[in-house]
């Protein structure tokens, strides 16, 4: 019994970490219609950003995780303007090549910048672990700070977006950018935010994500990326409570696989379980069936 809560709070810290990207991700399609692929790899920089924050500069870790915030944002913002916005009218193809060659460019650009040598991510969520059922349980404070972290930003995302007037403007682009410009609506301006938005959420992840799993490589946001696009399909892309929702399975069904089947083919179940829901339910699981009108 112990053994299975251990895996199953180890799923929904890892989980929890996938559901912050996976908002990025589902925020992103939701508005723009794109996949960004190079998302994952802003993880990467907000994580290195906050890395020499802390080691090099030995700035607290609270300032240093800010600054790869606001590093991370004018990363997304400036990826939007130059990668993404002459693409508005080009086929999803061009954009998806776009968006792989961004990614393989920031890849590249770490190893120019910060060698490609493993870097050991310093500890930043200090304290005793919770201890529960008479010292058979514990519980670190990573874990608890991890899942506390994605509960608020997806309480503060559902939110923002269902009664400010910007989250308000997010939603109209979302359901017709043309309606929405007729109305009034900066449709690239609620693009550029959108990417700021998600790109903050990546630097957040990122230091979250190397608490837990401390070696920093230029491609470590890589395969958390692809995860995090799996669980934002998994729950319904471009549904805020599907991300969550899909982040928080994914890591689950990930860990047990590793601790109950095999930690070799845990990656490989994970995708399987996807291709088994988007055939039973294509839209995901909380996705809504669009219907176009011919």
């Amino acid at each position: 019994m112990v053994t299975f809560l251990t895996n199953l709070i180890n799923g929904i810290s890892l989980g929890s970490v996938y559901a912050i990207i996976a908002l990025g991700y589902t925020m992103v399609y939701g508005i723009a219609k794109m996949l960004n692929f190079a998302h994952g790899d802003v993880i990467m920089v907000g994580a290195y950003i906050c890395f020499f924050a802390v080691s090099t500069y030995e700035l607290p870790p609270l300032l240093g995780v800010i600054l790869a915030m606001a590093v991370c944002t004018a990363l997304g913002i400036v990826i939007e303007r130059l990668a993404y916005k002459p693409l508005r009218q080009a086929p999803s193809l061009a954009v998806l090549i776009t968006a792989i060659g961004v990614s393989y460019f920031l890849q590249n650009g770490a190893q120019l910048l910060w060698s490609s040598n493993n870097k050991m991510f310093p500890t930043f969520i200090k304290g005793d672990a919770l201890v529960l059922f008479d010292g058979q349980l514990h519980v670190s404070r990573t874990t608890l700070v991890t899942v506390i972290v994605c509960v608020v930003i997806m309480l503060v995302l559902t939110w923002f977006t269902g009664q400010t007037k910007m989250g308000k403007a997010m939603r109209a682009c979302s359901e017709d950018k043309g309606a929405a410009q007729l109305m009034g609506i900066n449709v690239d301006t609620t693009i550029s935010v959108t990417f700021a938005i998600g790109s903050a959420l990546a630097a957040i992840a990122g230091v979250l994500y190397m608490s837990s799993y401390p070696i920093l490589v230029p491609t470590t946001g890589s395969m958390p990326g692809i995860k995090a696009f799996t669980a934002a399909v998994f729950g319904g892309i471009g549904s805020i409570p599907g991300a969550f929702l899909g982040g928080l399975l994914l890591g689950i069904i990930e860990i047990f696989a590793g601790a109950y089947i095999s930690t070799q083919l845990a990656n490989a179940i994970v995708f399987a379980v996807l291709i088994v829901v988007l055939l039973v339910k294509p839209t995901g699981l909380l996705g809504k069936q669009i219907r176009e009108k011919v």
